[in-house]
């Protein structure tokens, strides 16, 4: 097996022990691999391995991937912050937007999505540690937010998204993921998505009820910011 290979059966040993762990159904729990900065032969690779979902964080370099692995049936997801500038590629070019925190953003997703596409699939972006570096809407803003984007014509709203401050702390961690959880439960949207958890606390992610867990450095390695980010 190659070491793409490797770590994917790895991360996907991690998360069978952690949806075990939780008493959870394994086939509700997304492994979405955020290939950003990485070439698209590691995407090609991940692909090979059994990986359809990927994650961007960059508009120009996510574009020039897809361009080259255009015949490979994959679906990509935006999970960086979003300029007005950049919505219509993203709204052209994506399955799902993981990281929209404001009103104007989904307004003009569902304003230039394609009327051939399906609509779009949005998670809200919260920002569940209140830090200042931080994207993402505060739990206070979230009900008119969420209220707000459901009425939008070709968006669909799944969930909600967070970065929480990293830590090592492990009942810090399933604090962050709970409290997402509860927000997700307290819209009665009958939203099925928690976009949360990383290659170092996926594992709390899960048990909190994550159903798409974010990896990048345990599948593909340490990025390289070296090459321009656009």
């Amino acid at each position: 097996m190659s070491t793409i290979a490797e770590n994917i059966a790895k991360v996907g040993a991690r998360i069978r022990e952690a949806a075990q762990a939780s008493q959870r159904n394994l086939t509700d729990i997304g492994l979405l691999a955020v290939s950003k900065t990485k070439p698209a032969a590691a995407i090609r690779e991940a692909h090979a391995a059994g990986l359809r979902d990927f994650g961007e964080n960059y508009l120009q370099e996510a574009l020039e991937k897809q361009t080259e692995l255009s015949d490979l049936p994959l679906i990509w997801h935006f999970i960086g912050p979003i300029q007005s500038n950049k919505t219509r590629p993203i709204a052209e070019h994506f399955d799902w937007v993981h990281s929209v925190d404001r009103l104007k953003i989904a307004q003009r997703l569902s304003e230039q999505r394609p009327a051939h596409l399906p609509p779009l699939n949005i998670c809200l972006q919260v920002n569940v540690s209140g830090e200042d570096s931080k994207s993402g809407c505060s739990p206070e803003a979230l009900p008119e937010l969420a209220k707000a984007v459901t009425a939008l014509p070709n968006l669909r709203l799944r969930g909600l998204m967070a970065i929480p401050e990293p830590t090592d702390d492990i009942a810090a961690q399933h604090a962050a993921f709970a409290h997402l959880r509860q927000l997700r439960d307290d819209l009665a949207l009958d939203l099925d998505t928690l976009s949360m958890g990383m290659s170092h606390d996926l594992e709390a992610a899960i048990a909190e009820g994550a159903t798409w867990v974010r990896i990048g450095t345990a599948l593909f390695g340490a990025r390289d910011y070296g090459q321009p980010t656009h």
